[in-house]
């Protein structure tokens, strides 16, 4: 079956929903847990590249550090560098396959890149 791997926190309820979804389709992902293993600059840029998203599409707005660090002024830049920071602040899960890259949310969008 396909390739698949997901930047996947395992205490997000939409993170685990996408994961089954993944492996209901027959595909045992490669599971990046981007907390422990936070993706570099560039290779951020990248999914979001991919995945056709701005930084402050992909952000976390509802995680306090947004708040904390008055992020809602911030420029794309100085988001993107906030998320590699601190990867609490990329949203989730983002899914790549051969078909493409997506943020799947909500979860069944996976289900166009698989």
């Amino acid at each position: 079956m396909a390739d698949a791997t997901i930047y996947h926190n395992q205490r997000c309820s939409t993170s685990r929903t996408v994961l089954k979804l993944i492996e209901e389709a027959g595909i045992e992902p490669t599971i990046v847990k981007y907390l422990e293993t936070p993706p570099s600059r560039d290779g951020l840029r990248k999914l979001l590249d991919d995945a056709g998203l701005k930084p402050s599409e992909a952000i976390r707005r509802k995680e306090a550090l947004y708040r904390e660090l008055g992020l809602a002024e911030a420029s794309e830049d100085e988001l993107l560098e906030a998320m590699v920071e601190n990867p609490i602040l990329i949203e989730r899960p983002i899914v790549v396959t051969a078909k493409g890259t997506v943020l799947a949310r909500p979860a069944e969008r996976v289900s166009t890149i698989l």
